[in-house]
């Protein structure tokens, strides 16, 4: 029985679907004008996770995850780089790709671009207007009337009194009300922009999301998800349309990810400490990276630390060295898994995908599976590791080759290392002790790990 947290009631909730089987699954995705950081990283993983845990689950899963492809960040990139804003939009949506095949993240069901929904954005901010909940301005911007909306902040828990008290926003004198947000924007000279009854331009950001979850899901859907930083305004002003719209629920459970922090401070590019996936994949592997990330609890605060990642680094290469003597069936059935490792797990994993303790039942498994002989009874756990591992997105690899690793400029290629190991091999056979212990000293100089067992030697990189 899944439980997860929902922002919406502030407490854990048992999962149910409106529809038995299925669920309807929407992420918001990432505004593409820049390459990808560790924060979308951990967004990409999460849900990633989540999504696994349900199709393990049994149930049919609509994951919908959205690209915002229009957006001033996007525009002003564009000027800045020469290029048009669809073609620097793709560029990053490239690159976006690319860093989630690294990461192992699973294509979602449907990934829709902002700029595929106009006409769906252009009707439901019509009908926002026909109800009353949005007006058109003389400028040519439309603007959803927040008072309008009698439930306004039951997502973020903020009251329209107090947010008027502390209001920064900047006042426009085209707003009725300076907590009104913007539904359609006018086109300025040299921008994209699209025909609507209110004249040419584009949409506000918050109204892309309704359109495209509704185009996909329906009006109610299961699940909404996203970081931390969107519960408000973005979800909050999602809510309000979306049910402003339809007079009913938008999505029954909200879930949001903790933010990431570099060495306990924000990250942030004004404090410089902004790190991208692609600095980061250039130190650690895909795989390194999701068992760091899963490490943590989604909702909790995540600290990137060097450190870390290092700890995820061993923890990955001990999973790895335990399955590495074993054959893994590529999909094995009940009878060739350990029942009670895959009931902990999943236990850990309906408590509001508790990873943490999902990965603490692994290490337990790879304690014990390094315990046994190599007989009928370590293939059974071996077998359940790399399916556990395989729910979470890891061990996905070939244990061999992610032991050995690469050299790098200063180190012992494959190659020599596997004829010193045959050397070694003949001198102990000769008897030759010291020049065989000589080989072994060279090869741990040089970070190579020899592991004897079974009349034969293998070896990993430290």
């Amino acid at each position: 029985m899944l439980h997860l947290y929902n922002t919406l009631t502030r407490k854990k909730e048992l999962f149910e679907s409106i529809e038995p089987q299925h669920v309807g699954l929407y992420v918001c995705g990432i505004t593409v004008y820049d390459v990808c950081h560790v924060g979308h990283g951990r967004v990409m993983i999460v849900y990633d996770v989540l999504y696994r845990h349900l199709q393990a689950m049994g149930y049919m899963v609509n994951f919908v995850r959205n690209i915002t492809d229009v957006d001033d960040k996007i525009i002003r990139r564009a000027a800045e780089n020469n290029l048009s804003p669809q073609a620097l939009a793709q560029q990053y949506i490239d690159e976006m790709h690319a860093d989630e095949r690294a990461l192992h993240v699973l294509p979602p069901t449907h990934e829709p671009r902002a700029t595929d929904s106009i006409e769906s954005m252009v009707r439901i901010i019509g009908k926002l207007i026909e109800s009353g909940h949005a007006y058109a301005a003389d400028n040519g911007d439309v603007f959803y009337s927040v008072s309008s909306f009698a439930e306004y902040g039951k997502l973020s828990g903020r009251k329209l009194a107090d947010l008027r008290v502390g209001e920064r926003v900047a006042v426009d004198e085209h707003k009725r009300d300076p907590l009104d947000f913007v539904l359609w924007k006018s086109a300025k000279p040299s921008e994209p922009s699209w025909e609507s009854p209110w004249g040419a331009g584009r949409p506000g950001w918050h109204i892309e999301c309704s359109a495209m979850s509704m185009d996909l899901l329906g009006e109610e859907f299961d699940i909404h998800g996203g970081g931390m930083d969107l519960e408000f305004p973005h979800h909050e002003n999602e809510i309000a349309q979306s049910e402003a719209l339809t007079g009913g629920t938008f999505a029954r459970y909200w879930m949001h990810n903790g933010l990431v922090r570099i060495d306990d401070e924000k990250m942030s590019k004004s404090l410089n400490n902004f790190l991208t996936l692609k600095d980061v994949l250039k130190l650690y592997s895909g795989e390194e990276v999701r068992t760091f990330i899963i490490g943590s609890h989604y909702r909790s605060p995540l600290n990137y630390l060097t450190e870390s990642l290092d700890a995820a680094r061993t923890a990955l290469r001990r999973f790895y060295t335990a399955l590495r003597p074993h054959t893994i069936s590529d999909s094995p059935s009940d009878d060739q898994m350990d029942a009670s490792y895959v009931e902990r797990f999943d236990a850990a994993m309906n408590d509001d995908l508790n990873t943490p303790e999902a990965l603490a039942v692994m290490h337990e498994l790879t304690s014990a599976l390094n315990k046994l002989d190599d007989a009928g009874e370590p293939t059974r756990l071996a077998n359940t590791l790399s399916y556990l591992g395989g729910r979470l997105g890891i061990l996905q690899m070939d244990a061999d080759t992610v032991l050995k690793g690469e050299a790098d400029e200063s180190g012992l290629s494959d190659k020599a290392i596997d004829a010193l190991i045959e050397e070694r091999q003949q001198t102990r056979a000769s008897k030759d002790f010291k020049r065989s212990d000589e080989i072994r000293d060279e090869l741990a100089a040089g970070g190579i790990v020899l592991e004897d067992a079974g009349g034969k030697t293998i070896w990993r990189r430290g």
